[in-house]
């Protein structure tokens, strides 16, 4: 399933974008990318990073979710506080964030649940006002099978600037005209199923209701 998400978050990057992967699925999205054409930045202070291979892991280079990285070629290394410069300054074209919950009005949690302790923060509310471009990938409901496309948030929330796009193992939706329209289904997952595992409101693109009415 993370996987699935991750490969379809892949088809979303335009080449020679500045893109942040964050921690959990997105991670994976670097699996499904030519490092040629997509550079990928991280927060602690690095521009250029590639995956390596476990025999040639050095501990003092990591992205900023602690995970093993490499340079890829023509990186450049710089400090958190200047990598945090260039998110803010709107340097980053795409972030690629996990979510806990998102809502009808586009807002995302996916720093804290009230009760339990997580990592935080992080760089998530840095990336999501100076980005460029959101996209949440995210599983479509929590372990319980809570839904986490809901309605309105009630877990805190990392900022008010809407997420672009929603990309789950059930279906991929687009921020328009100020609501969600669900454009995709994925695997073999139907209409009925994702409105049954989603409380916020949202439209249906018209393509995808008349591939409905043929079957």
């Amino acid at each position: 399933m993370r996987e699935l998400i991750a490969k379809r978050a892949a088809k979303e990057l335009t080449p020679y974008s500045i893109i942040n992967l964050g921690i959990g699925i997105p991670t994976l999205v670097a699996n499904y990318i030519d490092d040629e054409f997509h550079i990928l930045h991280t927060e602690n202070g690095m521009l250029g990073v590639t995956s390596v291979e476990e025999e040639n892991i050095d501990p003092l280079v990591v992205n900023a979710g602690k995970m093993p990285v490499k340079e890829a070629l023509g990186a450049s290394y710089f400090s958190s506080a200047d990598s945090f410069a260039m998110i803010r300054g709107g340097h980053i074209d795409v972030a690629v964030l996990g979510a806990l919950q998102i809502d009808s009005m586009g807002r995302i949690a996916n720093w804290a649940i009230p009760g339990k302790d997580i990592i935080g923060v992080g760089g998530a509310m840095d990336l999501l006002e100076g980005a460029k471009e959101i996209i949440i990938t995210t599983s479509h409901v929590s372990a319980d099978g809570s839904p986490k496309i809901v309605d309105e948030c009630t877990f805190p929330i990392t900022s008010q600037r809407v997420a672009d796009t929603i990309i789950t193992e059930l279906a991929v939706f687009k921020w328009k005209e100020g609501q969600y329209e669900l454009v995709e289904l994925m695997g073999n997952a139907t209409l009925e199923e994702v409105k049954s595992k989603t409380t916020a409101k949202y439209s249906i693109n018209e393509q995808l209701t008349l591939e409905k009415e043929k079957v």
